[in-house]
């Protein structure tokens, strides 16, 4: 899946977008409201948008610094490139969007979507509030610069312009998406929600959870009527979240200031049909079969139907079943292999002669 979100985020979800639209297409949501409550970087959200999957895109994030930057992309395109063409990427640049991006609360909208977007393509793994790429002496391996393509960044910006009145933003709590913006964007919509980790969130997202959080948003998601999937780190499965939700445990790499491989989990909703391929594979490719990267999942927290399940109700169900069929009549119940009686044709009266 080609990259389309001009912000880089540890952990992001683009790997997913294949995900996302197997179980899409699985269920036959077609031209949907697409739905990401704690939208970040996008990356679903602008892959299913631009490759036609869904008609519109709800893109929320309760970060000022985030939700500035979005705001830019959508109202203030053409200014946004002409000042990513024009400014320095250098350490004196860096420290003067800092400054902006610390005065985060007052500071005007525009310009810190441009600190927020510049802070998170020239620090380590995109953490806006991280540190510098090289560091602040410029001596390491990568400079500020490194992921910085000025070129190829205004061609993403300028084709979501192009696409701005199919996505609609949003500056609220998750919580409060959840209760008051999904019930209204109809039957017809799919919500992928990615909060911040259980474990070591505070060190990779602006907004960070306690676990009374994380347990106050999965009450209300679960009783959402719309399909949804939610991802996780797997301490969210340690940590008794959606203990009653199939999932999708797969493994991803991200790199923070240390470089980091662990299990990650997707939590899908009970509305959500598996796509066919995923009932007859395990492990099962979760990219594109050609890609260049493939990663795995494994199924997780599939119920048997009650009649496979062992144990002692097991013979008192059979013995139940029996009674219940010797305790039918026999002749309620035809024979299949008695042979039927043959039915002689009745003999017609000869009509009467006429005299």
């Amino acid at each position: 899946m080609p990259h389309y979100t001009p912000l880089r985020y540890p952990g992001g979800k683009r790997r997913l977008a294949t995900t996302v639209i197997c179980l899409l297409e699985a269920n036959r949501l077609k031209d949907v409201h697409y739905a990401e409550p704690c939208a970040g970087g996008a990356a679903v959200a602008l892959a299913l948008l631009l490759e036609e999957y869904a008609s519109t895109v709800h893109i929320n994030d309760l970060s000022r610094p985030v939700y500035a930057f979005w705001y830019t992309v959508l109202n203030e395109t053409a200014e946004l490139c002409r000042w990513i063409e024009r400014v320095k990427v250098s350490m004196r640049e860096w420290e003067k969007q800092r400054e902006i991006y610390e005065s985060q609360e007052s500071a005007d909208l525009v310009e810190l979507g441009f600190a927020a977007f510049f802070l998170n393509r020239t620090n380590r793994s995109g953490i806006i509030n991280g540190g510098v790429i090289g560091g602040k002496e410029q001596t390491g391996e990568w400079l500020i610069d490194a992921r910085f393509g000025k070129s190829e960044l205004v061609h993403r910006i300028k084709r979501i312009g192009r696409y701005k009145n199919r996505i609609t933003l949003y500056q609220l709590d998750a919580l409060q998406f959840t209760t008051d913006v999904l019930p209204q964007i109809g039957r017809n919509s799919f919500s992928f929600y990615d909060p911040p980790y259980v474990e070591n969130g505070d060190k990779l997202y602006l907004d960070n959870y306690s676990l009374e959080d994380h347990q106050r948003l999965a009450e209300h998601i679960i009783e959402l009527n719309q399909p949804w999937i939610v991802s996780y780190d797997y301490g969210a499965v340690q940590a008794g979240l959606y203990t009653s939700k199939r999932r999708l445990v797969y493994g991803l790499t991200y790199s923070a200031q240390n470089r980091y491989e662990g299990k990650e989990v997707l939590f899908l909703s009970d509305q959500l049909k598996l796509p066919p391929t995923w009932l007859h594979s395990n492990p099962i490719l979760l990219t594109p079969a050609q890609s260049k990267y493939p990663f795995y999942g494994t199924i997780e927290g599939m119920k048997p139907h009650p009649e496979m399940i062992e144990g002692p109700q097991a013979g008192q169900r059979f013995m139940k079943a029996l009674r219940s069929v010797i305790a039918v009549p026999k002749d309620a119940v035809p024979n299949p292999f008695s042979k039927p009686k043959a039915i002689k044709p009745k003999r017609k009266k000869p009509a009467a002669r006429k005299s």
